[in-house]
């Protein structure tokens, strides 16, 4: 079936025939995962276009969401038997994608749509528990200082847990065994990353030249922005976010929104980029400015500060 002959909501519409909106009754009804998924990856599609990203992505997140939701299989099915690969095999799928709906399957979240929204890693993870909604997750956090799904369980076995307003012996039993689920779907997904890991990086110059640009772009207030949907109190879109192919590598970046940037007032100085080649296998790395030690006051890659300080001896500077 075209895309052309489906409506916005991924139902049938004048021109497409009887026998396309039976079948696409028939996979809302048998397979809903298969829809949900497709939305989410047309969701992705919609923000990306309207941050600016790479036209041919957001074309790709629409065609596979086609493909998923046009599927006469289940996708959770197909992909207990065959894993990745079989998601792979699909058409219009390529390696990326299959990988973003595996995370999707295993852990029922997909990290890069939350980033999209101006979601946050660890109150999104906190919601999924049973047991947590939004109000509860920011209060946890507030309360008791923890990012991971490992500390929130650890929170809830040696009695700090239950210290936060809002959590009775009921809710408290709900939500370590909903950790108990999660974490062993979470160690699942690590496992398959693990073994699976982005082959190469972008070289450190290259990195430090998207951070360059990102910040040089923000400051002059050239680049859309989100709102992020914590430590954001008034939902004020204030975070810039800049989508950019450079030298083969497609990269988004954005200042940090973590409760640390925050307390150390580096919110303006913290940038985390994402980037992902041409099979769309994502990797990330934070610059910063350096505070101490040999490169004080220069910028770096967090996890590859060696490079750095050999790019700057190299440059004399």
């Amino acid at each position: 079936m075209n895309r052309g002959e489906r409506g916005p909501g991924g139902g049938a519409v004048e021109g497409g025939t009887t026998a396309d909106a039976n079948l696409l009754h028939t996979n809302v009804q048998q397979f809903p995962d298969n829809q949900v998924i497709a939305e989410s990856l047309r969701e992705a599609a919609q923000h990306l276009e309207a941050q600016g990203a790479n036209p041919f992505r957001v074309i790709a997140y629409l065609a596979a969401a086609d493909t998923i939701a046009n599927l006469d299989v289940d996708i959770r099915t197909l992909f207990d038997q065959g894993g990745t690969s079989a998601l792979d095999a699909l058409p219009r799928i390529g390696k990326g994608i299959a990988g973003a709906i595996a995370e999707m399957l295993i852990t029922g979240r997909w990290h890069q749509l939350e980033r999209l929204l101006g979601g946050d890693a660890y109150t999104g993870m906190f919601q999924a528990v049973p047991g947590i909604g939004p109000e509860l997750a920011a209060r946890i956090h507030d309360t008791l200082h923890v990012d991971t799904l490992e500390a929130l369980e650890l929170a809830a076995r040696d009695g700090r847990l239950e210290q936060v307003e809002g959590i009775g012996p009921r809710r408290l039993a709900a939500i370590r065994a909903g950790l108990d689920d999660m974490l062993s779907r979470r160690r699942r997904w690590r496992n398959m990353r693990q073994r699976n890991p982005l082959p190469t990086e972008p070289p450190a110059p290259l990195l430090l030249e998207v951070d360059r640009i990102y910040r040089q772009k923000a400051a002059a207030g050239m680049l859309p922005t989100i709102a992020p949907r914590r430590l954001n109190p008034q939902n004020k879109a204030w975070l810039p976010v800049m989508h950019l192919t450079q030298d083969g590598w497609h990269f988004t970046a954005l200042y940090s929104n973590t409760s640390r940037a925050h307390e150390l007032g580096r919110t303006e100085d913290w940038v985390v980029l994402y980037f992902y080649n041409d099979a769309e296998e994502e990797g990330q790395r934070t610059v910063v400015t350096e505070t101490r030690g040999p490169l004080i006051g220069k910028r770096v890659v967090r996890g590859r500060e060696l490079e750095c300080r050999t790019l700057y001896l190299t440059q004399g500077n």
